[in-house]
């Protein structure tokens, strides 16, 4: 991930072996989808009942290229499923939820960054700029116009890998300042 994994607890003390089991957790979704650049999670007590057990809340929320997926796994849904649920079985159950989101994502994505053959609107380009330490770059196309790229553009490979001559596909968009790339693939073969 790009950035660090952000965990938070509500009206519950914060617990080495949750932090654990969420890492763990994420862990998983990253091997499922490579291009996962951050990840928020969050794990709230509702209740505090003594007989039936405390009910937990728990929000996923992964970043990936262009977008936040966002998951909510509400107490009740445990309350259903589980006589005593506790908060690994929240958490179980969200990251199981994420992850589904994570592939449905992942093959939707896969249909939109097909090569040009195969998908209309694509258009061919090579890296013309990154700087370092930036999270931007620029490709030129075949006509010699630059069109700006945010890093998470890059719909396959890491923006970290990047670099000038690159070959890529990509689709081109309208900016504040001109145009711009808002999906860029690179392309693994010969262009």
């Amino acid at each position: 991930m790009d950035r660090p994994l952000e965990i938070a607890f509500h009206n519950l003390q914060a617990s080495e072996s949750v932090e654990a089991e969420i890492r763990r957790q994420v862990k998983r979704l990253e091997v499922r989808y490579g291009h996962l650049t951050g990840c928020r999670v969050s794990v709230e007590a509702l209740h505090q009942q003594h007989q039936t057990g405390n009910l937990f809340e728990v929000h996923v929320t992964m970043s990936v290229p262009g977008r936040e997926l966002a998951v909510s796994r509400e107490s009740h849904h445990a309350r259903e499923r589980h006589a005593h649920p506790d908060v690994y079985t929240s958490l179980r159950d969200a990251f199981r939820a994420a992850e589904k989101q994570l592939e449905a994502y992942k093959s939707r994505q896969a249909d939109h960054t097909l090569a040009p053959s195969e998908s209309a609107g694509a258009l061919a380009g090579q890296i013309a700029l990154i700087e370092p330490g930036a999270d931007h770059g620029f490709l030129i196309d075949n006509v010699g116009t630059q069109l700006y790229f945010h890093r998470d553009s890059v719909t396959n490979g890491r923006f970290e890998t990047l670099k000038r001559g690159d070959p890529v596909h990509y689709v081109a968009g309208s900016g504040a300042s001109g145009p711009v790339a808002i999906k860029v693939r690179l392309v693994s073969g010969p262009a």
